[in-house]
C-alpha cells in the first residue's frame, strides 16, 4: 500500500498553507539519519510538520513537491512513522523552554555535546555491596565535573568511539583519552644546549702554530 499524495498535500496545507512558514519532516528509510543535531535544529524552527508513511510508504510527488526534508530513525523497517513522529517531536519539545524544569539537564545529555552522557548515582550511597564512587560525595564540585567528563569519554571511546572525531576536545581530553588508548604521551622537542649564536656571528679563528 502506497499512500495517496492528495491527502496529505491537503493535510499539510489546512495545518500552514503558507510554503514558506513551514518546515515539513517525512519519516522514511531513506532519510537521513535522525540526529542530536537535527533536534536542535529542528527546535529553532517555528513551524515543523512531521510526515508519517505507512508501509511502502508516500507518493513519491510527496517527497519531492511538498518535503523539506526526509530523515529515518536507522537502518531498520517499521510498519508505519507514527514511532518516528514521536521521537522527533519529544527530541524537540524537550529543547524548547519550559518544557524541562532545568533545561541544564538537556544540556548534559548524551549527544549534545558530541559524547554519550556520564553514569549518574542517587541513594543509597551503598547498595548490594557496590558504593557511588568518592569522588562524587566528596563536595568538590571542580573534582567531580572532571570525573563526569571523563567518564563520558570512557563510555563515548569503549560504546561509541566513532562520536570522538566530532567531539569538540581540549588538551585534558585529548590527554586522557590517549592514556585510554594505551598512546605514549608525545615527546617534547630536545632542550639546544651552549650559548646560541647570532645572526651574522662569525667562529672564533683557531690558533696557528
Amino acid at each position: 500500500m502506497v499512500m495517496m499524495a492528495e491527502p496529505l498535500f491537503r493535510a499539510v496545507e489546512a495545518i500552514e498553507p503558507e510554503r514558506d512558514k513551514r518546515h515539513v519532516v517525512l519519516g522514511t528509510p531513506q532519510g537521513r539519519p535522525f540526529r542530536q543535531d537535527d533536534a536542535v535544529r529542528l527546535a529553532g524552527l517555528s513551524h515543523v510538520v512531521v510526515l508519517c508513511g505507512r508501509y511502502k510508504g508516500v507518493d513519491e510527488r510527496v517527497a519531492e513537491q511538498l518535503v523539506d526534508e526526509e530523515l529515518s530513525l536507522g537502518d531498520f523497517v517499521l510498519s508505519g512513522g507514527e514511532p518516528f513522529a514521536l521521537c522527533v517531536v519529544d527530541a524537540v519539545a524537550r529543547l524548547l523552554p519550559g518544557v524541562l524544569g532545568d533545561f541544564d539537564s538537556a544540556e548534559s545529555d548524551s549527544f549534545h555535546s558530541g559524547l554519550l552522557d556520564c553514569a549518574y548515582y542517587t541513594r543509597p550511597a551503598e547498595f548490594a555491596g557496590h558504593r557511588v564512587p568518592d569522588v562524587l560525595l566528596s563536595g568538590d564540585h571542580g573534582k567531580i565535573a572532571r570525573w563526569r567528563r571523563e567518564n563520558a569519554l570512557s563510555r563515548t571511546f569503549e560504546r561509541r568511539p566513532d562520536l570522538l572525531t566530532a567531539a569538540a576536545l581540549d588538551q585534558a581530553d585529548r590527554k586522557f583519552i590517549r592514556a585510554l588508548s594505551g598512546e605514549a604521551e608525545p615527546e617534547a622537542p630536545a632542550r639546544r644546549t651552549g650559548k646560541p649564536r647570532g645572526r651574522g656571528a662569525q667562529a672564533a679563528p683557531k690558533e696557528t702554530s
